[in-house]
């Protein structure tokens, strides 16, 4: 697993996390004036930051990457 999939995964867990977090903070208090504004623009930052570690998670490495690893160096 390449770094950018490893960063990828950990930013869709911590997204995860974050929301699940503030879904609970808001349950426990009854601020709702305040804190539905404010789910809804973590929510919002949370999804973004899912949807990039989805991303990076997923994207296949660039074909000119793949072709520098596999290549041998060859002497003179």
């Amino acid at each position: 697993m390449g770094r950018s999939k490893q960063l990828g995964t950990l930013l869709m867990i911590g997204a995860g996390i974050q929301a699940l977090f503030m879904l609970v903070g808001t349950m426990r208090r009854s601020y709702l004036a305040i804190a539905l504004p404010v789910l809804a623009a973590t929510s919002a930052i949370c999804a973004l930051a899912f949807w990039v570690g989805w991303t990076m998670a997923n994207t296949e490495p660039e074909l000119a990457e793949l072709e520098e690893q596999e290549s041998v160096p060859v002497s003179i």
